[in-house]
């Protein structure tokens, strides 16, 4: 068993950041820690009790390389599509929040420059295609995988990992399919998550909206 960081549950709940800048890139993961952290993935609940999800480890550096370029190739295209990515920026007036945007777009474009050299990969899948799917299909169909990606990447933080869910590369899911041999009439891709160890450990709380702004009970009551 891998040694745990000092962590609480909620703190390892409050602090596992998406890592991008703090990556350590030269120094391997090992498949026994990264069993452990997929061990604890399939503890995670599933519709049904189906646990019809499968998880493509990548390690091989070719591969990578590859899925690396059409992370790239995509971001490109994120940075210059506001339909792509309008629910994915602030677009407020907050100086404070601009500021931390501007870090994070930052951080995200490294990550993407940097992506095929990630020490391993996590590449989620469910059964079947949800293209065409009517939304509660395909609610189902994610409710029964993301909670044990989650699950992933909280055991990640526990052993000294960063990790970054990310899902730019499905704008070329079919040549990311055809890398990794992933049948794509039967199997979709659900994100692509970079692994590697952390250049230190102390990541903490990040800056969030109040709770108010986010929360109200027995029904919608928000300005927007």
């Amino acid at each position: 068993m891998t040694q745990l960081l000092p962590l609480s549950a909620d703190e390892v709940l409050a602090t596992t950041r998406a890592v991008r800048k703090r990556l350590d890139f030269d120094r391997p993961v090992e498949d026994e820690v990264l069993r452990e952290c997929l061990e604890l993935a399939l503890q995670a609940p599933s519709g049904s009790n189906a646990q019809s999800w499968r998880f493509v480890v990548v390690t091989d550096p070719d591969k990578k390389q590859a899925l690396g370029e059409l992370y790239r190739q995509a971001f490109d295209i994120y940075e210059q599509l506001d339909g792509i990515n309008a629910a994915t920026i602030y677009r407020g007036d907050d100086p404070e929040r601009l500021d931390q945007q501007q870090r994070v777009m930052g951080s995200a474009r490294y990550l993407a420059e940097r992506m095929g050299e990630v020490p391993a990969m996590l590449v989620p899948c469910m059964p079947g295609r949800t293209d065409a799917a009517p939304p509660v299909s395909a609610a189902a169909a994610y409710g029964s995988i993301l909670p044990a990606v989650w699950s992933f990447m909280l055991a990640g933080r526990a052993r000294g990992l960063g990790t970054s869910w990310t899902t730019l590369h499905l704008m070329f899911e079919q040549q990311a399919a055809e890398i990794l041999g992933i049948p794509f009439e039967a199997w979709t891709q659900v994100a692509l998550v970079s692994v590697g160890y952390t250049k230190g450990t102390d990541f903490k709380r990040a800056t969030r909206e109040p709770l108010e702004t986010a929360v109200s009970f027995n029904g919608w009551d928000f300005d927007d």
